[in-house]
């Protein structure tokens, strides 16, 4: 895997926050990422080229007049905004199954290479795989590795935000022995543990949720990260506006042919 700076761009990601999604349920942080693409006015900056995800071109997802809206955009790419010393990841496309523990290795090295000040990772993991204890209060949650902990203290805690349950590895059997499950999530785990191992501060910030229309699941998501690192400034007690991108027209397919009636 390599990343592949656009011509004529500033690369250097040193004590930037990068954001990036998970492949999971319902595909929600991937639309979270696109809401922070578009609102933020994000500019492209390169593309990772790696042969652990699917392979994918199209046009311009964030198109905002015809000149644009032609550029070609692939299966994983970089967006940056200097200013707020902010790198986006946004993935395309699904990670080929054989290849899951390799990306996150690639990925996560990437990560480290790069030196980012922190990494935030948004996923989800499906509604009715929650145990007991899960059911109850806001479906949202959070984990952070040590080296995270380190940055942050205990500010998400003062924020009352709810950490991720351990569940148990034999429930009805016993339990002695505590787990990290994460159902629906992808390679949420996989990316969480190889940073705990490599010292990477990451959180990963995730909704349960059922497959079907994730926008307001990725709303919810998104409103939450942004109590934490204020990406959009909004008065108190209201919502922030985010910019809802081009591509979202086309979310559930084009309409219905008149040809078949």
């Amino acid at each position: 895997m390599m990343f592949v700076a656009t011509e004529c761009t500033q690369t250097s990601f040193k004590d930037f926050t990068l954001i990036m999604p998970a492949i999971s349920v319902g595909n929600v942080g991937q639309l979270a990422v696109d809401l922070i693409v578009s609102t933020l006015n994000m500019c492209r900056v390169g593309y990772i080229h790696t042969d652990c995800l699917i392979p994918m071109a199209g046009n311009n997802p964030y198109a905002t007049f015809a000149e644009n809206a032609n550029d070609l955009s692939t299966n994983a790419e970089v967006y940056s905004s200097p200013e707020l010393r902010l790198a986006v990841l946004q993935i395309r496309t699904p990670i080929i199954q054989t290849k899951s523990k390799k990306f996150c290795k690639l990925m996560v090295s990437w990560i480290k290479a790069s030196g980012f000040s922190r990494t935030v990772l948004l996923s989800s993991s499906h509604a009715y795989q929650r145990d007991d204890q899960q059911l109850l209060g806001s479906p949202l949650r959070y984990l952070q590795t040590p080296s995270m902990q380190k940055v942050t203290g205990d500010r998400l805690k003062e924020m009352e935000w709810r950490e991720m349950e351990t569940v148990s590895a034999f429930p009805g059997v016993t339990d002695s022995e505590q787990r990290l499950y994460i159902p629906g999530g992808g390679a949420t785990k996989g990316l969480f543990t190889d940073s705990c191992a490599e010292d990477i501060p990451m959180a990963v910030v995730l909704i349960f949720c059922s497959e079907g229309d994730n926008i307001p699941d990725a709303f919810t998501l998104l409103n939450h990260l942004n109590t934490w690192l204020h990406l959009v400034d909004a008065p108190a007690q209201t919502q922030p506006k985010w910019r809802i991108p081009a591509s979202w027209r086309l979310l559930f397919g084009s309409g219905i042919p008149p040809a078949l009636f």
